[in-house]
């Protein structure tokens, strides 16, 4: 039976959960997830959790920071004045937000704290600064 291997296209079922066992993704009660071994589709450590299995393997991994979603960047959480905001927009905690920084780059951003003449928005990924734990099955292979 061939192993999965960089460049393989591979279709898994998968349950993410944090430290404390919260789940935060699964692919229950859906398709499963199919991207392709080292293409950058998914984190560099799911990559090389699936590297290496069989169809019909199971296993599960944690996933350090640094190989998920990165470390937390206190630098990217900031203030913003609401006179900054469209005047109808009326943010709440958790909303989603877009911003263009200076060079073009489109950032995603989401409101954690609101005052009233400002509001604190951070930059990083929501899972950021967390290990992440993944219950995983190869389902099937397809070769390049």
């Amino acid at each position: 039976m061939s192993q999965a291997k960089s460049g393989d296209t591979v279709k898994i079922h998968y349950t993410g959960a944090l430290d404390d066992g919260t789940e935060f993704d699964s692919s229950a009660g859906r398709e499963p997830l199919e991207f392709a071994i080292g293409s950058g589709q998914v984190i560099p450590g799911f990559d090389s959790a699936v590297d290496g299995m069989t169809v019909g393997d199971g296993k599960t991994v944690t996933i350090p920071a640094g190989e998920a979603y990165g470390e937390r960047h206190e630098q990217l959480v900031q203030e913003v004045p609401k006179t900054a905001l469209p005047d109808e927009m009326k943010p709440e905690i958790g909303m989603q937000l877009q911003s263009q920084g200076p060079d073009g780059q489109v950032m995603n951003l989401q409101v954690t704290a609101v005052e009233d003449d400002s509001i604190t928005v951070d930059a990083n990924h929501p899972l950021a600064g967390q290990a992440l734990t993944f219950t995983i099955e190869l389902i099937e292979i397809a070769k390049p």
